[in-house]
């Protein structure tokens, strides 16, 4: 890192910066799709972010993105990650919502950033899978039509919406309440118009699962928000759900999917294997309380 000088992205310096993030795309996710969405000017916006970059005879070699949401998003390899998150929040001068990024450097941000002992409402190890959409396994509910998978609709919103307020209670840890019901609200509204959410039904139209998109590029997407209400778990309902919109996206040319599920929820593990996902890394992700 001798001769490294960390320099703040704006706009001119997308192609550098995504030609770097595209090498580690798997677990950059968060970071490739933001910018894509919102550029590289923080005007303060929930995915404008300022971007902190290492840089090497004038490329890239890691950053650390602060949002108008609070979180750190990092793709900081070799040992990079403590010292841009710091740089980065220097920078930005607003509170720090969280963390995420590949595990070691969520742990080193952490510790650079003074939070050892900060509380969190979600401090959760995740196991980070991908899938080449070529390899996607379709189960016979969803071949034979016993189930189907199809995007939200408007009048979705309010079943979708409790299913997300459950959702970020069970895996998130966030405090139920009226301002969760509306985060959860906007959200879905937010999905909704955007294509990103998918329903399974069974045959009757009744909803059985729910998953969505939480990033996207042109070739590949990031899965996340996957819920299947407790009564009907244990069927396969998760892994359908995700199969049917991936199946969906393949036809509009995705090539490859990325999902993160928490290292200790073995069944969902199991779940997305059986549809062709592998694991290709560790995942990290961090809430904190205040």
């Amino acid at each position: 890192m001798a001769g490294e000088a960390v320099e703040l992205l704006g706009a001119g310096d997308e192609e550098r910066l995504d030609a770097f993030l595209a090498v580690h795309s798997d677990s950059s996710m968060f970071l490739r799709s933001n910018w894509r969405a919102a550029g590289l000017v923080d005007r303060g916006g929930r995915l404008e972010g300022t971007y902190a970059a290492a840089v090497d005879e004038g490329a890239v070699v890691g950053v650390a993105a602060h949002f108008g949401n609070g979180m750190i998003a990092l793709q900081a390899p070799g040992g990079r990650a403590g010292r841009l998150a710091a740089e980065v929040v220097r920078a930005t001068g607003r509170p720090v919502g969280g963390l995420v990024g590949p595990g070691a450097q969520v742990v080193a941000a952490r510790e650079r950033l003074g939070f050892a002992d900060r509380p969190t409402v979600l401090d959760s190890r995740e196991d980070l899978y991908a899938l080449e959409l070529g390899s996607l396994v379709v189960s016979g509910g969803l071949r034979e039509g016993r189930v189907v998978c199809g995007r939200a609709r408007a009048e979705d919103l309010a079943l979708a919406t409790a299913w997300r307020v459950d959702y970020s209670i069970e895996a998130l840890g966030s405090p139920p309440g009226s301002e969760l019901e509306g985060e959860a609200r906007a959200s879905i509204e937010r999905q909704i118009e955007s294509g990103h959410l998918w329903l399974l039904r069974d045959t009757q139209g009744a909803p059985l699962a729910m998953s969505a998109l939480n990033a996207r590029l042109p070739d590949r997407v990031q899965v996340g928000g996957v819920f299947t209400p407790p009564g009907l778990r244990g069927r396969g309902h998760g892994g359908d759900v995700v199969a049917g919109q991936l199946l969906e996206l393949r036809g509009q040319g995705v090539v490859r999917a990325v999902l993160f599920t928490a290292a200790d929820n073995q069944p969902a593990g199991r779940a997305y294997q059986r549809i062709g996902f592998a694991r290709v890394g560790d995942y990290h992700l961090i809430l904190f309380a205040d």
